[in-house]
C-alpha cells in the first residue's frame, strides 16, 4: 500500500491536485507518526491492515469535523473535510453490506461465545482485526450490542 501512495502523490503533484497532494501526505505522516511509535515499542512498522485502521480513523475524525464545521456555520471547511473523505476512500476496501456486517457480527458472537454485554468489547476487537476498513465500526457495535441483549 505504501507504493500505492507513493504513486498516487505523484500523479496528483504532476497535475497540480493540491487537495490530493495534501491528502496523501497527511497520509503517509499518519503512517510514519505510527511507524515511530511501533519502533519505540520495539514492534515492525506498521502493515497494511493496520494501514486500514489509520484510513478509517482518518475519515471518522473528519467526518465529525466536517459536522462540526457545519454547525459552527463554516461549510466551505465542511466541504473541504468532505472532499478529504473522497480521497482517503479510494483507498480503502468496499464497505460491506449491512446486511453482511450484521452476519458477519452473529457469527462472531456465536465464535466467541459471547453471552452479554461484557463480552462486546471481545466481539469489536475480533471484527476490527478481521475486516479492518470494510465496515463502519460504529455501526457494527450498536449491532453486536443488540444481538448480544
Amino acid at each position: 500500500m505504501r507504493d500505492l501512495f507513493a504513486d498516487t502523490l505523484k500523479e496528483a503533484l504532476k497535475a497540480k491536485d493540491a487537495r490530493r497532494t495534501s491528502t496523501v501526505r497527511l497520509i503517509q505522516a499518519a503512517i510514519k507518526d505510527r511507524d515511530i511509535a511501533n519502533r519505540g515499542l520495539g514492534k515492525d512498522p506498521v502493515g497494511n491492515d493496520e494501514i486500514l485502521q489509520i484510513l478509517a480513523k482518518m475519515i471518522k475524525q473528519r467526518e465529525e469535523s466536517a459536522r462540526i464545521y457545519d454547525e459552527g456555520g463554516r461549510p466551505e471547511l465542511a466541504e473541504q473535510e468532505r472532499q478529504e473523505i473522497v480521497i482517503i476512500n479510494q483507498f480503502l476496501p468496499a464497505q460491506l453490506p449491512e446486511e453482511k456486517v450484521r452476519e458477519l457480527c452473529a457469527s462472531i458472537i456465536q465464535e466467541t461465545g459471547a453471552h452479554g454485554l461484557r463480552d462486546m468489547g471481545k466481539c469489536m476487537n475480533v471484527l476490527k482485526e478481521r475486516y479492518p476498513g470494510q465496515m463502519d465500526f460504529a455501526k457494527a457495535s450498536g449491532l453486536v450490542k443488540e444481538l448480544l441483549k
